[in-house]
């Protein structure tokens, strides 16, 4: 799902007939007021994983046309962090926007509130609707309307390589001061460093943050809370990580460069999602399935804490082809395609009713994140949502490099919130 807020891992598009796109197919306006059958086309933005997951989701994408082979699925991959302002800037245009985006679960109030998401009661794309998990459709709501469908959700457990674990003696750290022990033994027995943090995007740090058992905001009050000192301690506590070499990081590609040396066995241990197994599953390292072992992320002074995350499928209001877009976002959200891609990639459903399903429910990695996202931490969904973590990032990336202090780094951010959010304390 995610490389990064910047991140996993939310799917693809369907064909570029727009209204106010100035769309490509001028008879492709879903063809159900006539005969009945959708026609045209439609195009699908998917912000999955190069490499890995997006193979799957083309695919699967494509085999819509199997159900209505008079409509072609043009499925297009936008890098995650790009897709956010890359949709902003096509739907304010008018030019160039998608039928269907995969949404992070953080942009659907942001574009909802700019007018650019179609409003989906009533429509044919919320297919029995009770059967989606409620965490996952809190994100979907904008002013008491539902403008997407949750696809996958999703938290952050520590990915570790149990045969290093087993070379150093260890066992898996349950807190923040265990991971720095933990850390320090197998790098004397293995020569191995302990932890790759990820130094260059703002979602792996929320982790530390709801650890200390701080938030970035507190939405219901309207209050700026990142830079009280629970933040700072947040802050503090990822500084020091990279200070006692318990953690190495990174300020640019953190993802490529986490994900290899986890894969090549240059670290033991990484912060990540679902949406990265089937990726690390192709490393060296992992060839025996069996030597991945993921366990909750150690907990800070304030508890254990991961972040709610996800994907939805948003409709496109200025869309030619509503009717066929509304088809294609049921279906890329049923049972059936839940299932699948539970499967094939070990991305957690939305649905309840695909957890029973036999292979979701014997699919080991997914009945450890099941738990997880149960008591992840909800974000606030508010249209300012996906804009929280740039800041984040700029200041985060700077206390992990010496360029500045905690202290400095949380006010930093608490005023680019106050900027943001107007009238907010």
């Amino acid at each position: 799902m995610r490389r990064g807020i910047a991140a996993t891992t939310l799917v693809a598009a369907l064909g570029v007939t727009l209204a106010a796109c100035g769309g490509s197919d001028s008879g492709s306006n879903g063809g159900s007021k006539g005969s009945g059958e959708l026609s045209g086309t439609v195009t699908w933005w998917d912000t999955s994983t190069v490499g890995s997951e997006d193979k799957v989701f083309k695919q699967v994408a494509e085999d819509f046309t199997k159900k209505h082979p008079k409509v072609t699925v043009k499925y297009v991959n936008v890098p995650f962090g790009e897709a956010q302002n890359k949709f902003k800037n096509a739907a304010q245009s008018g030019s160039g926007a998608p039928d269907v985006i995969r949404s992070e679960v953080a942009w659907t109030p942001d574009f909802a509130s700019l007018g650019y998401l179609a409003p989906l009661d009533g429509t044919a794309a919320l297919k029995d609707s009770d059967d989606f998990l409620k965490q996952a459709t809190a994100s979907t709501k904008f002013n008491d309307k539902t403008y997407a469908v949750p696809q996958v959700i999703d938290s952050m457990g520590i990915f570790y390589n149990k045969k290093i674990f087993k070379d150093a003696g260890v066992q898996v750290p349950k807190t923040i001061d265990e991971l720095k022990s933990v850390s320090a033994k197998i790098k004397q027995k293995t020569g191995k460093t302990g932890l790759y943090l990820r130094g260059d995007d703002p979602y792996w740090f929320l982790s530390f943050l709801y650890g200390e058992g701080g938030d970035m905001v507190d939405a219901e009050n309207k209050t700026v809370t990142i830079d009280d000192a629970k933040g700072v301690k947040a802050l503090a506590t990822v500084k020091d990580l990279v200070d006692s070499k318990a953690a190495i990081t990174d300020a640019t590609n953190g993802w490529d460069n986490m994900q290899a040396s986890f894969k090549d066995g240059k670290v033991a241990m990484m912060i990540n999602g679902p949406w990265a197994v089937t990726d690390t599953y192709a490393g060296k390292e992992f060839a025996d399935k069996a030597n991945l072992g993921i366990a909750p992320v150690p907990a800070g002074s304030g508890g254990q804490g991961a972040p709610q995350g996800g994907h939805n499928l948003a409709v496109y209001a200025g869309s030619k082809n509503l009717e066929a877009s509304y088809a294609f976002t049921e279906y890329m959200t049923s049972v059936e395609t839940q299932t699948r891609i539970s499967k094939e990639l070990s991305l957690l459903p939305t649905r309840q009713s695909v957890y029973i399903k036999p292979d979701v429910a014997t699919n080991e990695m997914i009945s450890f994140f099941k738990p997880v996202v149960d008591k992840a931490v909800e974000r606030p969904w508010i249209p300012e949502g996906g804009s929280l973590f740039e800041p984040i990032k700029v200041e985060y990336t700077k206390v992990l490099t010496g360029q500045t202090t905690p202290e400095a780094g949380a006010k930093a951010i608490g005023d680019s919130y106050r900027k943001l959010l107007k009238d907010w304390k």
